[in-house]
């Protein structure tokens, strides 16, 4: 049995960096939209929820049999999905501070 390595929080998060910039046309250098790296973490999350449920919907038919699998992959889609709901709440708490503000 292999074993792989336990890649740390990082790994969830969209591989460019958020400060990472990329080449226009004119050869010009802008910053990646917060939309579109929020977009790609949001879909680093959703791949795994799906990896989750086909690793263990092979599990229930009988197509596997490596439970450490199955666990390893629902940890880790809870750990992203519990990771990303976090950013939502303090995103959320954040915009309400924003809407107390007086002008």
């Amino acid at each position: 049995m292999a074993v792989s390595l336990i890649n740390g929080i990082n790994s969830l998060a969209p591989s460019r960096s958020l400060f990472e910039t990329k080449e226009t046309e004119n050869n010009s250098y802008s910053k990646i939209p917060f939309a579109d790296y929020l977009n790609d973490a949001l879909n680093s999350v959703n791949g795994l929820l799906l990896e989750s449920d086909k690793i263990s919907n092979d599990f229930a038919a009988g197509i596997t049999d490596n439970i450490h699998a199955v666990t390893i992959a629902a940890e880790k889609a809870d750990t992203a999905l519990q990771f990303t709901l976090q950013i939502r709440n303090k995103i959320m708490d954040a915009y309400a501070e924003i809407m107390r503000m007086q002008i």
